[in-house]
């Protein structure tokens, strides 16, 4: 925030913030600033998710209206509370500075530099690992915005840590000629149910991926929304690709670099990521505090669970509110 107020470009890895309400201002301050920004879902400025989007559009596998997204087994270690040890700092680290508006507790390594994400006072698990890759296909191709409904389940919740493994169901309504969409998060080895349009000898990937269910077949990625095939793959097959209409990427930093020299706005600009970003914690809104959330997304309220405000909101540390 501050970076923008003053003018400057801005890359952010995902996910972009650690609440709602602060994706809401981050994006509201880059459109007055009219800041060059990228959010770091790297897929987003591929080809492939290009082609994707273009299948989608051209009615490759008709209607939508389930999407499949999943990540694999956490591997990361596995904590329940905090570390009593408190190893010295290492140099050249500013812990406060890390720490930034999260509460105030000793260095341990069980937080930095990686393994931050599965601790809820600073990340959202595997779904805000991941879920800025893994949903990007289906936001983008299907201008998917605010769900109507969000509900999440897990193995057992603890106050510090994020579960080893869960699943979030969004709601969205119908936009425009689209039909309402379900969409499916899965993590922690949860795999979707197997479509039926997928050959027997064909597994879906282990590690993650993307599935996009159409009345007419359905569209398979990786992570990152790497390698879309249609499936059947026959159908793949027969397929008669359009021609590109979405303009192709010289690369994600490419494009943020060319946005700070006053070209277009990069791929996945915060205009788009924090929109992306808003869907992706409010899936780790409802798994944190176990409720289902009838959300009114303009108003950014949960309309039937007013004790989730706090987590929408998120905590910062005094000097860091924004």
């Amino acid at each position: 925030m501050v970076a923008i107020r003053a003018g400057k470009g801005v890359y952010c890895e995902k996910p972009l913030t650690y609440s709602v309400y602060e994706s809401r201002r981050i994006a509201k301050a880059a459109r007055e600033a009219k800041a060059a920004t990228q959010l770091g879902n790297q897929g987003h400025s591929t080809n492939d998710i290009r082609r994707a989007v273009e299948w989608v559009r051209d009615g490759a596998i008709g209607k939508i209206r389930q999407v499949h997204v999943w990540a694999g087994e956490n591997r990361m270690p596995q904590f329940t509370e905090r570390p009593k040890e408190t190893p010295p700092v290492p140099k050249g680290l500013h812990w406060d500075l890390w720490l930034g508006p999260a509460p105030e507790r000793p260095y341990h390594p069980a937080y930095a530099p990686l393994v931050w994400h599965y601790w809820w006072d600073f990340g959202g698990g595997k779904l805000g690992n991941f879920g800025c890759h893994t949903l990007d296909t289906a936001v983008w191709a299907l201008d998917l915005e605010h769900p109507t409904l969000v509900e999440a389940s897990s193995t057992p919740l603890n106050s510090e840590t994020t579960p080893i493994a869960s699943t979030c169901h969004y709601k969205f309504p119908a936009r425009g000629d689209q039909p309402p969409v379900d969409l499916f998060w899965y993590d922690g080895g949860i795999r979707p149910p197997r479509p039926d349009c997928l050959e027997p000898q064909r597994n879906l990937p282990r590690n993650g991926g993307s599935l996009l269910v159409g009345d007419d077949g359905a569209i398979l990625s990786g992570i990152w929304s790497a390698s879309p095939r249609i499936i059947p793959e026959k159908k793949m097959r027969a397929y008669e690709q359009p021609e590109p209409t979405i303009r192709r990427s010289g690369g994600h930093r490419r494009d943020w670099i060319d946005a700070c020299k006053g070209g277009p706005p990069a791929s996945s600009n915060f205009e788009y990521g924090a929109r992306l970003n808003e869907i992706v914690l409010l899936g780790v809104v409802a798994l944190r505090t176990g409720s289902t959330l009838h959300w009114d997304g303009p108003n950014m309220k949960a309309t039937n669970a007013s004790q989730v405000d706090p987590v929408i909101h998120g905590h910062f540390r005094r000097g860091w509110e924004i």
